[in-house]
């Protein structure tokens, strides 16, 4: 199983678990601005990577507690700060969604009990990340141990084949993958073209200028430039 948000690096984890497995894939939909672009995303990868199986799952709860630019329209989403390369963000910004991976994690072990799935893939990076808490690899471990102690029969895992890897890395495995960069979405604000400014922008266009390749969806901020 895999959780695909519909994002690069949920992408990259779709590819690898549909070239390993029989995969099935889960997507949270929770309120996000946007949300009806990472739908369209999810079904499209789904489509693409032959991917039968699927449960699209809306979470109330976060859009409700608010605290996040990325569910509550009070909150302007910044553009990213001149990050250094080696930078991974020192502090939380406020696209940091409270325990979000928390709820997305719970919703696929339970789906994973009924389907039978011994694993689930999540996109989960340390580096080159935004600095989200729910990224870290001790988070993952503590995680599994929940579920050992929780589950019926203890022995879904939660694997982040990512986790260590920079975004570079990610796109560089994506292409020889064959991962349907094209049908992906990654802004956090913009549902049109891809805003090209916030943070989840510019550390994909790095990503991909870093891997000598060049991205595939359309930037508001490079069509403004031509």
């Amino acid at each position: 199983m895999v959780l695909l948000s519909g994002g690069m690096d949920s992408c990259v984890c779709a590819a690898l678990a549909a070239r390993d497995h029989d995969a099935a894939a889960v997507h949270v939909s929770y309120g996000q601005r946007t949300e009806e672009r990472e739908r369209r995303a999810f079904f499209a990868i789904c489509d693409r990577l032959g991917i039968r199986d699927r449960l699209l799952v809306r979470n109330e709860a976060l859009s409700a507690i608010g605290g996040s630019a990325l569910t509550d329209r009070n909150i302007g989403v910044p553009e990213s700060p001149a990050l250094g390369p080696d930078s991974t963000g020192q502090d939380i910004p406020v696209t940091y969604v409270p325990f979000r991976n928390a709820h997305f994690l719970s919703v696929a072990v339970s789906w994973a009990e009924v389907l039978g799935a011994s694993q689930i893939y999540i996109g989960a990076v340390e580096q080159d990340s935004s600095g989200y808490p729910d990224c870290r690899p001790a988070y993952y471990e503590a995680f599994n141990q929940v579920i050992k102690l929780g589950t019926k029969d203890g022995r879904i895992e939660i694997v982040t084949p990512l986790i260590h890897l920079r975004k570079s890395g990610i796109v560089r495995l994506g292409l020889e993958l064959g991962a349907p960069f094209d049908l992906t979405w990654s802004c956090y604000s913009r549902e049109d073209s891809a805003c090209g400014v916030c943070d989840s922008c510019v550390l994909r266009l790095r990503a991909f200028e870093d891997a000598g390749s060049t991205d595939p969806i359309p930037y508001a901020v490079l069509a403004e430039r031509a």
